[in-house]
């Protein structure tokens, strides 16, 4: 069985002997506190900067999930409101999420195929102090490029950051790093591991930021956790297994640049395809706004629980829509860990069942 659903996705074949040789090795059970642990933390961090090209000035956190993400960030670097530019449903989660805990937290809604107009965002202003976008959202197939990212980025105003959800795409698809404050991601899509482990890149200026701030009514407070991550140590007890196999994998993976290039190569594969295609579409129509990592299709409802019973039968687990788009609309997760031939037998299996 190949699974294409967009997380939990498909792990790397290899993560099984990692899991093994976690065991043997005695990680299970590994004291966090102890000089072990701090070697694996500092080689972990090393080889996720090296594969994905992470400015080595930028401070790495380990944390559970992206949700986790959302609540650090509005306990620790958001003192008065953020600003929200979103799409779809995971980006308007992060909005309430943060309204919820800042309450003057503004958001803006824009279209699945449009490209935002960044040159003038009502409710963004001097008292922002985080300015939130969602680079891939998971739920509707989008993605915004590198040129919208850098033109919010040089649009920041006052002293606000930048920070970005990266969770279907960091690992997958080369990103700039330097254009943004704030970076995260979970690691059971583009990472190819199982769920419990997210993780945050802050830049040099987030961390002056959060300093400022000094904030630490929480466990998890972000100046906490970064005093403890200059000696490659947590607040609390991490994820022990989590962070070894995500050392193994990085060790294992290719530099980004390779992935990325690969990835887009198989995307374009299947946006030409379907573009050609009679019964099923791309769910976003707009080209500039597609995502690499996450294909989106639409169809009549009826068909689309008809394509996912069928797969179902050829060994491939398709993702179902999202939200409201859930009964119209299936997804295609494009992650490093599926395996080309499992894109080939997909390719195969639309062609023959619905040419």
């Amino acid at each position: 069985m190949y699974t294409f659903n967009p997380g939990p996705s498909q792990v790397y074949p290899q993560v099984r002997q990692y899991l093994q040789d976690a065991f043997d090795e005695g990680w299970l059970s590994a004291q966090h506190r102890g000089e072990r642990f701090v070697q694996l933390m500092r080689q972990t961090v090393q080889e996720l900067k090296n594969k994905l090209n992470v400015p080595q000035d930028y401070t790495v956190f380990f944390m559970s999930s992206a949700t986790e993400c959302w609540e650090v960030l509005a306990q620790s670097l958001t003192p008065t409101k953020s600003f929200h530019l979103y799409n779809g449903a995971f980006g308007e989660k992060w909005y309430e999420y943060a309204k919820a805990l800042r309450p003057a937290t503004t958001g803006l809604q824009f279209g699945p195929d449009e490209i935002p107009d960044v040159h003038n965002l009502p409710g963004l202003d001097e008292k922002t102090d985080l300015v939130c976008i969602t680079q891939n959202e998971t739920s509707n197939a989008t993605q915004l490029r590198d040129g919208v990212v850098l033109n919010i980025y040089n649009r920041l105003p006052g002293n606000a950051l930048l920070a970005v959800d990266a969770t279907s795409s960091l690992a997958g698809i080369q990103l700039k790093y330097i254009k943004a404050d704030i970076w995260y991601a979970s690691v059971q899509k583009c990472f190819g591991l199982p769920a419990g482990l997210s993780v945050m890149l802050l830049s040099p200026r987030a961390v002056e930021r959060l300093r400022k701030i000094n904030e630490r009514s929480h466990y998890n407070s972000l100046t906490s956790q970064y005093e403890k991550m200059l000696n490659y140590q947590t607040t609390h007890t991490p994820n022990v297994l989590g962070i070894y196999l995500l050392s193994r994998v990085m060790a294992d993976r290719q530099p980004i640049k390779a992935i990325h290039q690969h990835l887009q190569d198989r995307a374009t594969k299947l946006y030409d395809y379907f573009d050609q295609a009679t019964q099923l579409s791309p769910l976003i129509t707009n080209p500039e706004s597609r995502s690499t990592t996450v294909i989106g299709l639409q169809g009549a409802p009826a068909l689309i629980e008809e394509v996912k019973r069928r797969a179902l039968t050829q060994g491939l687990q398709l993702g179902s829509g999202y939200g409201s788009w859930k009964p119209t609309s299936l997804r295609i997760a494009n992650f490093p860990a599926i395996p080309d031939a499992a894109f080939e037998q997909l390719v195969q299996f639309f062609a023959r069942e619905f040419a």
